[in-house]
């Protein structure tokens, strides 16, 4: 029974780890959004679009750790309870890679946005422009993502 318990790890990693990331990134780049908007509420809309991004790394996490649990079999009945250390190893080593990379992209992302959102407060229409820039962190994290799942499905 306890290669259940490091496939179940896994999927903890995934979901815990990238959902941290994300609620660093979403904060520091809400506190940033929130004193533009207090200076002005019509760039309301930029801002939380920036805001958001560093948001989708938890959500990518979440998608994986739900993969591996409806191919544990957790999600649909029928989990195989006698998986063995190997299996539950080979899923753990599987999630790392989303965990790991979401937990670090995220916050990342999340300084990014705040610079971003600091050229909308001065710049509005540089806004294109600013979001390539925590745009650009996202490539690792669904480089990541991919990775993850194409772990999990070769299980």
């Amino acid at each position: 029974m306890s290669g259940i318990v490091f496939a179940l790890l896994g999927v903890a990693v995934a979901v815990i780890l990238a959902g941290m990331g994300s609620a660093y990134g979403v904060g520091v780049a809400g506190q940033a959004a929130a004193g533009v908007v207090t200076e002005d509420p019509d760039k309301f809309a930029k801002v939380l679009l920036l805001q958001l991004l560093p948001g989708t790394q938890g959500i990518y996490g979440l998608l994986v750790g739900f993969i591996a649990l409806s191919k544990i079999g957790l999600l649909g009945g029928g989990a195989d309870m006698s998986m063995s250390i190997s299996q539950g190893l080979l899923y753990l080593a599987a999630c790392l890679p989303i965990g790991v990379v979401g937990l670090v992209s995220a916050r990342h992302q999340g300084r990014t946005s705040v610079a971003s959102i600091g050229i909308v407060a001065k710049k509005p229409e540089q806004f294109g422009k600013a979001m390539l820039f925590p745009a650009m962190v996202e490539t690792y994290a669904i480089l990541a993502l991919l990775v993850s799942i194409l772990a999990i499905n070769a299980l």
